[in-house]
């Protein structure tokens, strides 16, 4: 995949108050490091945009370039042979045998081996089919079959013992829902995504406390309609446009020195915030009464002051479309020069930012002054900070050739630690996927080797600051992504039920041609796959947008002749029920596919999809011709 144009840095980098330097960073959104392999099969030439029949391809040539290898024995998708029962059962499964290890999923050492290193175990290659975990799983319980003398007849006592304890049980379970049940009236005060639902990371009721309580509901006809489609403003330079909210009432965009809401059915303007420059962050983040922050430019940019600093944070009511407050901050003890900042968020009424030059922290509502960069005798400052449910930051020590990385879950009024975990040596950057539950993405020592800025996961108690377990994501193997150098920036993943889930890297499917992928997930108190797997279907593939309820809603890339998907899956039993199924005509499946999934934003909820890019450049010569959109939507109301 070609790597987006790099924007240049917003300002030169400035030495920070003793803190070290990161390299400048590029525009807001770019990728800092090499481009994640993505959902990646290639791309088919793009049809004829005033034909009215899908351009079909033909299908590759076995063996051409980007054909995968044939799988192993027992390919993708293979399930594990049956085997003789055994005496001790598989963690969480039924007594019986346990399968193979999976291809793409850590494996678990015998008992008095040592752990390998932050990849998978050396070992005889996968015999299992891609996408098995790799925990012993153990096969359901199958009752007797009839046969021999067949099933001893119970004797009358013995009836009434089985009886009385069935009772017993039904008695005691009845009693546990019931107090289990009895506090959903208390609600505590929960962020709300930029999909405009609450508890994004949480799970629901379902089956054993997984899965359920999804808002998102299959319409009666699940093909969509093209809403509206917006074009891309035009611009001079490279532009960041990052930044997409959906309320009640508007759908909210970046645009070019400005915040947009339209009209989520028609795309009419509603009303437009001007801004003094370009926008450098945003939140991803909004409260319950839709407010939101971002960070932008103290001014426009010309010939004579071509990138202004990213120093002013401000405050938006994305209902009425009203800034509510903007302004600057200096350090501690840095003079009167304004801070800059290159990443915001939002935990409940606290709006923090942070950068290379520390972090600070303000009232949503009145912009107050909640803490501010000071100087660190120890040369640490505020790096980042992850919010949502809870507010954590990625605090960054040491030297710049030898960083040390500290992860704390703050008090969000405050900004006071309420426990701290230091992460391995040879971590240089590292992000916040989730703030409650906390975990942490990090490409230990250079090891994930495909530009994901991922090779392990970390879940960490948020209040003693210890390592609950730590899950290897092999590159190779899994296809989530953050940038390395943002705090609160992964993408294609969700965290809910007590679990992260991850869509795997594309491989070759059961058809002449076409690849496809999974959804799995590992347990973030154990650390172990789980049994959960969605297959995407020959020739799509697949990956988190975010958590509804306890159920996640995902997005399927569709092959070239067909429009994508939004699913629902169910988080107790991994069901997919269609949300939506767009159209496969040609110039809309094209307006579609027109966007990159590594630099998107995808927005579901209430039956409409908005697809936006985050950056925006000057036209290609060669792409006059070529409709390029800032948004892209679809509808099914």
């Amino acid at each position: 995949m070609t790597q987006p144009p790099q924007p240049p840095p917003n300002d030169p980098p400035q030495g920070g108050f003793g803190a070290p330097q990161d390299p400048p960073p590029g525009g807001f959104g770019a990728p800092q490091d090499p481009p994640p392999g993505g959902f990646g099969a290639p791309t088919p030439p793009p049809a004829d945009p005033f034909g009215k029949q899908p351009a079909t391809p033909p299908p590759p040539a076995p063996g051409g370039y980007g054909t995968p290898p044939p799988p192993a024995p027992g390919g993708y998708g293979t399930p594990p042979p049956a085997g003789p029962p055994q005496q001790q059962p598989g963690y969480g499964y039924p007594q019986g045998q346990p399968p193979q290890p999976g291809y793409g999923f850590p494996q678990t050492p015998p008992q008095g081996q040592p752990q390998q290193g932050y990849g998978f175990p050396q070992g005889q290659p996968p015999q299992q089919g891609y996408g098995y975990p790799t925990a012993p799983m153990q096969q359901p319980y199958q009752p007797q079959q009839p046969g021999g003398n067949g099933p001893k007849k119970f004797s009358t006592q013995a009836q009434i013992i089985v009886a009385a304890a069935v009772a017993v049980v039904l008695i005691v379970g009845a009693g546990v829902w019931f107090v289990s049940s009895g506090g959903d009236d208390k609600k505590k005060d929960e962020a709300v995504s930029s999909a405009g639902t609450t508890g994004e990371n949480k799970g629901g009721s379902g089956s054993g406390g997984i899965g359920g309580g999804g808002k998102e509901k299959a319409p009666a006809d699940t093909k969509s309609h093209v809403g509206f489609q917006l074009p891309q403003p035009k611009v001079t330079d490279v532009t960041t446009v990052v930044g997409s909210w959906l309320t009640d009432k508007a759908y909210v965009k970046t645009g070019a020195n400005e915040i947009v809401g339209y009209d989520p059915a028609k795309g009419t303007k509603l009303w437009s915030i001007p801004l003094d420059g370009q926008l450098c962050a945003a939140s991803r983040h909004m409260s319950k009464d839709f407010k939101t922050a971002i960070v932008f430019e103290e001014a426009k940019r010309s010939a004579a002051n071509k990138y202004p600093s990213c120093n002013q944070v401000g405050a938006l009511d994305l209902n009425t479309g009203k800034l509510m407050w903007n302004k600057s901050i200096t350090a501690s003890t840095g003079g009167d020069r304004p801070v800059r900042f290159d990443e915001v968020t939002l935990s409940g009424s606290t709006v923090a930012a942070g950068g290379t030059e520390g972090g600070a922290a303000f009232d949503l509502n009145t912009g107050a002054e909640r803490w501010k960069p000071k100087v660190s005798t120890d040369g640490c400052y505020d790096k980042g900070y992850g919010g949502g449910e809870a507010l954590a930051v990625v605090r960054k020590c040491g030297t710049y050739d030898d960083p040390q990385l500290i992860i704390q879950a703050l008090n969000p009024t405050s900004g006071a630690p309420l426990s701290s975990y230091k992460m391995p040596t040879g971590v240089d950057y590292a992000s916040i996927v989730s703030t409650k539950p906390l975990v942490v993405a990090a490409d230990v020592g250079d090891t994930a080797g495909d530009g994901s800025g991922i090779s392990d996961f970390f879940s960490i108690d948020p209040a003693s600051g210890k390592l609950l377990t730590r899950i290897a994501a092999d590159g190779e193997k899994y296809a989530a992504s953050c940038r390395a150098t943002k705090v609160e920036s992964c993408q294609h993943l969700a965290v809910g039920n007590n679990r992260i889930y991850v869509p795997t890297e594309e491989h070759e499917g059961t058809g002449e041609y076409g690849n496809t992928n999974e959804i799995v997930s590992f347990d973030l108190t154990t650390g172990k796959p789980t049994s959960d797997r969605a297959d995407a279907g020959d020739r799509y593939s697949m990956f988190p947008v975010r958590m509804d309820g306890g159920n996640l809603i995902a997005y399927k890339e569709p092959p070239y002749d067909k429009g994508g998907q939004i699913v629902s899956i169910d988080g107790a039993t991994f069901k997919q029920t269609v949300l939506m199924d767009n159209p496969g005509d040609e110039s809309v499946r094209d307006a579609e596919t027109s966007f990159s999934s590594d630099y998107a934003e995808y927005i579901y909820g209430s039956g409409k999809l908005f697809i936006s890019e985050t950056m925006v450049s000057k036209p290609r010569e060669s792409s006059l011709n070529d409709k390029e959109y800032l948004v892209v939507s679809f509808s099914t109301n």
